[in-house]
């Protein structure tokens, strides 16, 4: 039985949320993103991308290319509203699905020709979200993810369409190589060193070769120009890292305020880990300096989540870290090899009495809000390292308002 995936993106999801909030915006250029002097364009209208502009550029770029563009900070806990109401839809109506970011999602609807038809299956699903949510969609249907997104990509904006099976290679030859969702920045520029620059010119490609030049992702990348693409639709995202950093509006050399900064993003993410669940054994910190220099060092450690351990080694990296005189421009902390399970106390080292005051801070927090118990060190970071549950199996929302 051949599979039937349908891939859902929500078009210019950001811009198309504030029209709904602001109808006076539609028609017009705008670009939603940090409105700072480092803000960067998180999206951006179909009228702003005539002039140039794309998503990620910095701001101040993307106003000298479009003067005439009307500049929204965004809110990512609205977008996050909108994008719930549509998995919600979703949800009710789809046999098995995944939500692979905010907009974006893939459906299963294998052996639904049968008795339906997906393609029209998909067609009034889509309607639906429209109807209800008055936010515009496209879709892609073919037998695989990769095929489903790119011809979804093609059909934008606000369109739909279906590639039968057997067409899949045919479809995808004549595109630029940069279609296919695995090809980066960096790797599209190794392809146009060798001279690609379509499908088809990997598809007439060896194998073999593309593994010589590429490893792994050379196969993998061969497979997926031939539109073959096995990869299964996942309903449950288990996150590997938890992380949170910061990029300062005005470069900063104040010691004493990037350590609390580090210190809040740690007891956050701890709070995160406890309420998960989780346990981590690897830290790592970063720091960007002012001339984009960025340094990163780990830690590994016995599996914990508890504040004083992971703020401690959060510290002592960044003590190692911090050896240039020069102002720092973003700083982060990060928690991976994540694993399931509650903390398991040493018997001779860890105090009852800290432990108990974790989880009644803990308790504080769940009930009034994460900034309801704070250091004292941390009181003037209120915000930071803030999220939604990172363990939901939703993959992670990106700020709308990020700066870079």
């Amino acid at each position: 039985m051949n599979r039937n995936i349908v891939h859902i993106d929500l078009d210019t999801f950001f811009v198309s949320c504030e029209r709904r909030m602001n109808r006076e915006l539609i028609g017009k250029p705008v670009l939603v993103g940090g409105i700072s002097g480092r803000g960067v364009v998180a999206a951006c209208s179909y009228e702003a991308r005539q002039y140039g502009v794309h998503s990620a550029m910095p701001m101040q770029m993307a106003r000298r290319l479009c003067p005439e563009a009307i500049v929204v900070k965004g809110n990512s806990s609205i977008y996050s509203k909108f994008s719930d109401e549509i998995t919600d839809i979703i949800k009710e109506e789809a046999p098995l699905y995944e939500k692979s970011s905010i907009d974006e999602f893939y459906i299963d609807v294998s052996g639904m020709d049968k008795f339906y038809g997906c393609y029209k299956w998909a067609q009034e699903l889509r309607q639906r979200i429209i109807d209800q949510t008055h936010l515009p969609i496209s879709f892609g249907l073919s037998t695989n993810k990769t095929v489903s997104k790119v011809a979804t990509g093609e059909i934008k904006p606000n369109g739909f369409q279906q590639i039968e099976y057997g067409h899949e290679k045919e479809f995808l030859a004549p595109l630029p190589v940069k279609k296919i969702p695995m090809v980066g920045d960096q790797t599209y520029k190794m392809l146009l060193s060798m001279g690609i620059r379509y499908v088809k010119t990997i598809q007439e490609m060896p194998i073999e070769l593309m593994d010589k030049v590429m490893g792994k992702n050379g196969i993998v990348l061969w497979k997926k120009a031939q539109g073959i693409d096995n990869s299964l639709v996942e309903p449950y995202h288990e996150r590997k890292s938890i992380s949170s950093s910061l990029t300062f509006e005005k470069d900063t050399i104040d010691v004493q305020a990037l350590k609390n900064l580090l210190l809040a993003m740690a007891e956050k993410l701890a709070f995160y880990l406890r309420n998960g669940n989780k346990l981590t054994s690897c830290v790592t910190v970063t720091v960007r300096y002012s001339d984009f220099d960025t340094c990163t060092r780990q830690k590994r450690i016995p599996y914990t989540s508890l504040d004083h351990t992971l703020i401690q080694t959060t510290m002592e990296l960044f003590d190692q870290l911090y050896t240039r005189r020069v102002l720092v421009r973003l700083v982060g902390v990060r928690f991976s090899h994540l694993v399931g399970g509650s903390y398991q106390m040493k018997l001779f080292e860890d105090d009852t009495k800290l432990i108990n005051l974790y989880q009644r801070m803990d308790k504080i927090r769940n009930r009034f809000g994460q900034d309801a118990v704070q250091r004292a060190a941390t009181l003037g970071t209120r915000g930071i390292g803030q999220m939604a549950s990172p363990f939901n199996g939703q993959p992670p929302v990106i700020p709308a308002h990020r700066r870079i």
